[in-house]
């Protein structure tokens, strides 16, 4: 989304569990990786933030340094506060229906060795679960009631760092995990349109 928006064409490369060595060269073992020329670029948001320092006569991500700021902290939100939540929410479900049939033995180990449990007794599919998830959600919409996107009139790296994880929840989970109506909801059709148009 942040090349989408910034207008840069690239060619992308799906990378599977089972595949780490496509990844190699980057001296990491996680997605995505950005390579632009010589440039290797690892994380989200170092991404986001080498797209915005070198490509600035495209559409920024951010806005001015006081904006990144600002998104930084909300960056800081999603990983710490939000991700867990919808983790624990889908997790079970990714496993289910997002996970390669041969990623999958790798896929329960490694999940099952860092929770420390079952994926099943981690993610129980349980409404509580969507519940507190939901309710981590409220200021988000709050803020939404008065504006179209987090950032304000129109999307910026702050919408798409939430709405990449939405959009995975979307795609590997069959149930409903966001609201559908309500601010939050009305805010993921928006992104939703506004992904679509620029992909097209």
């Amino acid at each position: 989304m942040a090349l989408l928006h910034k207008g840069l064409d690239a060619v992308f490369e799906p990378v599977l569990f089972s595949q780490k060595e496509k990844i190699e060269f980057s001296n990491q073992t996680l997605v995505p990786i950005l390579c632009d020329a010589s440039q290797i670029i690892c994380d989200s948001w170092s991404i986001a933030c080498y797209l915005d320092d070198n490509y600035k006569d495209y559409p920024t991500l951010f806005g001015d340094q006081k904006a990144r700021s600002l998104t930084k902290q909300f960056n800081y939100w999603v990983d710490i506060i939000i991700h867990p939540l919808l983790a624990k929410a889908i997790m079970t479900d990714v496993f289910e229906y997002g996970v390669a049939d041969q990623d999958k033995n790798y896929f329960r180990k490694s999940r099952e060795k860092r929770f420390g449990m079952s994926l099943e007794k981690f993610s129980s599919r349980s409404q509580e679960d969507i519940k507190h998830l939901q309710n981590a959600l409220k200021p988000l919409s709050a803020i939404l009631r008065d504006q179209a996107f987090i950032a304000g009139n129109s999307p910026s790296y702050a919408d798409y760092i939430l709405f990449g994880s939405v959009k995975f929840a979307l795609l590997t989970c069959p149930r409903v995990i966001f609201p559908r109506d309500g601010s939050i909801g009305e805010w993921v059709n928006r992104m939703t349109n506004y992904y679509s148009k620029n992909e097209d």
